[in-house]
């Protein structure tokens, strides 16, 4: 994502194919031209919450939902996740043009297309409006921006990652000093900006959460100090941290307004160059796929925006208690079958394997399926009450499915990504999973996979064990 691929351009979107994301059309007058695609979790209740994700310039609304974790998180906590995907139309490279006039406007351009997305989402699911959050990357953090400013009555929490401040440039050339060396503006002068967007508005103003790594060649993290300037001053509060602390050994600073409430916090991520830190693994807080922009630098943004946001059950969860079980009733070459004990009033169950959601079922048992053979699983159980909140999880149970483990695929890189074993990013193969750099995507280089665990794959070209 090169300095001047985020205002200007030079490649075609990917269209967007990731599984459980869904194309959705007719959501509005869409003055923007933008696509809508949408990930919504098995069994999601009404009254949820909804999360506007934002790719940045190059990429596309396949390329950054299971990528950032939100994917994750949407099937964890309970949410709808709204991906808006720019055209190659509108911009070149795929950026949104945060930089416009006449799309960074209210009522004008993009910006009205996003908002549109959101509120057909909160139609169509019967989400709570009053928790409608945006974030995104690079071009797609500066558009968060826009949102955040524009649209303070739509959105109750923004988080811009290697992003900008909102009106910080309205031509291309203005644009390109914006990001490198970046525009040095004082608080107030920042604020008006963001209170010009909507100036009859006095209600409240999106918390917003902040992220840039201190080695960012592209978007300089001098655009961090601005961007926390803006909305300290939003908010009516200073740019002294009322609490500085390291989170998973990173600089965090929170910035809590008159009421003692947070309303904007920082992370400024060492070393990390222009992108969104990842950190993949089944863990409780672990999430995404390591790639381009997509650096694995030990936190997850996604996991730490969503609890700022109030995402996860543990801030306003469940009082339903753990399930007493599970047991293991059944297995297969491919299949678990798991028991528990009802809960009295839970309205489902979300059962998650390896720290990933598979099922809500509404009663007390769940087969998971399309599983390899030999291969050993963790599962746990949470009950759902009528609010779609989630109460705390069992302990894990270990299944293992009968037959050999380890299964191996060679083909040519475009083959694996079609048979979900690889994805490609910009035009480079990764192996699920791993992440393993796989080389280009085409017909002409060959690797051998190693499924070592259900959708993780390794390269294993010499050395794949037979079955």
């Amino acid at each position: 994502m090169s300095l001047v691929a985020l205002v200007l351009g030079g490649l075609t979107a990917v269209p967007a194919q990731a599984a459980g994301l869904r194309e959705v059309t007719g959501f509005g007058s869409n003055p923007g031209n933008l696509r809508m695609f949408r990930y919504v979790p098995d069994g999601l209740p009404t009254g949820r919450p909804v999360v506007v994700a934002l790719h940045g310039c190059t990429q596309s609304a396949s390329g950054f939902d299971d990528e950032t974790g939100w994917t994750k998180w949407a099937d964890a906590w309970g949410f709808a996740l709204v991906l808006p995907e720019q055209k190659s139309a509108n911009n070149m490279n795929t950026c949104f043009n945060w930089f416009e006039p006449s799309d960074m406007a209210r009522g004008s351009g993009e910006a009205p297309s996003v908002k549109q997305m959101a509120d057909r989402t909160a139609a169509d699911l019967g989400s709570d409006t009053a928790r409608v959050y945006v974030t995104g990357l690079s071009a797609g953090g500066a558009m968060t921006s826009v949102m955040a400013a524009a649209y303070p009555d739509v959105f109750a929490g923004a988080a811009v990652v290697a992003g900008l401040p909102y009106d910080c440039a309205r031509t291309v050339v203005a644009g390109l000093s914006c990001m490198n060396p970046g525009s040095d503006l004082g608080p107030r002068q920042w604020g008006d900006k963001v209170r010009a967007a909507h100036p009859s508005y006095d209600g409240p103003r999106p918390v917003m959460s902040l992220w840039h790594g201190t080695n960012d060649s592209t978007v300089k993290p001098v655009n961090l100090t601005e961007l926390v300037e803006q909305w300290t001053n939003v908010h009516g509060t200073d740019t002294v941290a009322d609490i500085s602390d390291t989170v998973d050994g990173y600089p965090h600073q929170v910035y809590e307004n008159a009421s003692g409430d947070a309303a904007v916090e920082s992370y400024s991520i060492t070393g990390m160059q222009h992108g969104q830190p990842a950190d993949p693994g089944g863990a409780a807080t672990q999430c995404g796929i390591a790639g381009q922009y997509f650096p694995d630098m030990g936190i997850c943004a996604s996991y730490r925006i969503g609890r700022f946001w109030g995402l996860d059950s543990s801030q306003g969860g469940s009082e339903l208690p753990a399930p007493a079980g599970p047991a293991v009733t059944a297995t297969t070459e491919t299949t678990v079958s798991l028991s528990w004990e009802a809960v009295d009033g839970a309205a489902a169950y979300r059962v998650h394997r390896d720290g990933d959601q598979k099922g809500s079922p509404s009663g007390p048992s769940f087969t998971d399926t399309g599983l390899s053979p030999g291969t050993t699983y963790a599962y746990t159980v949470a009950a759902v009450d009528d609010r779609g909140r989630a109460g705390p999880a069992t302990a894990a149970v270990r299944a293992t499915t009968a037959g050999s483990a380890h299964r191996c695929f060679t083909d040519n890189n475009y083959q694996q990504v079609a048979a979900g074993r690889a994805h490609q990013a910009l035009g480079t193969v990764y192996a699920n999973g791993s992440g393993q750099n796989m080389g280009l995507y085409n017909v002409f280089v060959t690797h051998t996979l190693e499924e070592t665990s259900p959708g993780h794959f390794v390269i294993a070209d010499s050395d794949c064990p037979s079955p």
